[in-house]
């Protein structure tokens, strides 16, 4: 009888509405970068790529440096303007 194959893993589950975290580039930095889901989304967060206000319920991101162990200085970014982060200049 032939042998099964194992299956791949499963991609990570969303867990209270985030989705695990990756690492992505930005100003020379490595940053931890985290998905947000409308239903996680329970606070509203001004955007530091368009300084507008990311509203209650709207699916985001969230990035902070990656040397920052309790995530002190992180960030809550719309996901166009984390985007295009590296094409924008920073608000003032």
């Amino acid at each position: 009888m032939p042998r099964r194959h194992p299956r791949a893993a499963p991609p990570p589950r969303s867990v209270g509405g985030a989705s695990a975290h990756t690492a992505a580039e930005f100003r020379g930095e490595t940053y931890v970068v985290r998905s947000v889901s409308g239903q996680a989304a329970a606070k509203p967060y001004r955007c530091p790529g368009c300084d507008q206000v990311i509203t209650v319920g709207t699916p985001h991101v969230v990035a902070w440096p990656h040397g920052d162990l309790d995530a002190a200085d992180r960030r809550h970014w719309h996901r166009g303007c984390w985007t295009a982060r590296d094409r924008r200049a920073p608000r003032r």
